[in-house]
């Protein structure tokens, strides 16, 4: 399991509008077209390297997929940048001022200290 590319992706696609527009359509085809493309490169440096190995476990692939926040959490993934890029996807699709933000929190109530590790 690898936290650092988890929070990469959330981190990466919540910053190119037309990242999350492909996340909200086709949760799938972004997250397989993410990791074979985008997964290795190393962020912030555009010199062109890159790394060979990095890749999801199929569990933080299916969260991914599934855009499964709670579970995501569980797994380490930085819970700031899943509630950013899914306010992103989701908040769109409510009526009601901060529906998706207090779904979010109900969602993760459950949890009581230590959270998950979230440190990469």
């Amino acid at each position: 399991m690898s936290k650092y590319l988890l929070n990469k992706f959330l981190f990466t696609v919540d910053r190119d509008p037309e990242l999350v527009e492909r996340y909200r359509e086709d949760p799938r085809e972004l997250v397989t077209w993410w990791e074979s493309t985008v997964a290795n490169s190393l962020l912030n440096c555009h010199s062109g390297e890159a790394s060979t190995w990095l890749e999801f476990t199929p569990a933080e692939r299916d969260a991914l997929i599934e855009r499964d926040h709670v579970r995501l959490f569980e797994m380490g993934a930085h819970p700031f940048l899943t509630l950013t890029l899914f306010i992103a996807v989701f908040e769109r699709d409510n009526t009601e001022p901060l529906e998706y933000q207090k779904a979010y929190g109900a969602a993760l109530s459950g949890f009581s200290l230590p959270y998950p590790d979230i440190a990469t």
